[in-house]
C-alpha cells in the first residue's frame, strides 16, 4: 500500500514539474512578444527583418506550452508531455542560434543578411516615388536601435530563448526523474 502512494506521489510531482515548466515557458514568451511589441509600437523603436524571424519561436512557444501545460494537468500521456517540452527546447535552443547570429551581425562579426533594408510595400505612382522613399525608414540589421548594459534586443533573445530551452530541460529531468 505504501509503495502505491508514494509510486502516486512522485507521479504527480512529475506531472506538477512538466505543468509549472510549460505554464513558465508561456509567460516568458508572451511577456517577452509584450516587451518587443512595446518597443516597436510605443517606443517606436522598429524591428529588421531578422528581429521579427526571431518572433517566430514565441509565436509558436505560447500555444505549444499553454497545449504542454493543457495536457500535464490532465493527466495526458507522458510521451506527448514529453514530446511537448521537447519541441519548445529545441525551439528555444533553435532562437537562441538565431539570436546569436544576429548579434554577431549587429557587432560586425560576420555578413548579415542582404534582405535586411526594410520591407517594400505599394510605393504608388511613379510621381511620388521619390517622396515615398524619402520617408521611408529603412531598419537594417547590422544597426543597434537599443542597448542596456552592452547588450542589444538580440543578445536579450539569446538569453530568453535559453533560459526558456533550461526551463523546458529541467521539466523533462523532473519528469523522467521521478518515474
Amino acid at each position: 500500500m505504501t509503495s502505491g502512494v508514494l509510486a502516486s506521489s512522485a507521479l504527480e510531482r512529475s506531472e506538477k514539474a512538466a505543468l509549472i515548466a510549460a505554464l513558465a515557458i508561456a509567460l516568458i514568451a508572451a511577456a517577452t512578444l509584450a516587451g518587443a511589441w512595446f518597443f516597436q509600437f510605443v517606443l517606436d523603436i522598429r524591428p529588421c527583418p531578422l528581429c521579427l524571424e526571431q518572433r517566430y519561436a514565441y509565436y509558436l512557444a505560447i500555444p505549444l506550452a499553454a497545449l504542454t501545460a493543457l495536457a500535464a494537468g490532465r493527466n495526458a500521456p507522458r510521451a506527448l508531455v514529453l514530446g511537448g517540452l521537447l519541441l519548445l527546447a529545441l525551439a528555444a535552443l533553435g532562437n537562441a542560434v538565431l539570436g546569436t547570429y544576429h548579434a554577431g551581425v549587429e557587432w560586425g562579426f560576420w555578413q548579415g543578411p542582404t534582405d535586411c533594408s526594410g520591407p517594400v510595400g505599394n510605393l504608388g505612382s511613379a510621381g511620388t516615388l521619390l517622396e515615398r522613399l524619402d520617408t521611408a525608414k529603412v531598419i537594417r540589421c547590422d544597426e543597434v536601435q537599443w542597448r542596456f548594459l552592452g547588450l542589444s534586443l538580440a543578445g536579450y533573445n539569446v538569453l530568453i530563448s535559453l533560459l526558456m530551452a533550461a526551463i523546458a530541460a529541467w521539466g523533462i529531468a523532473a519528469s523522467v526523474r521521478r518515474s
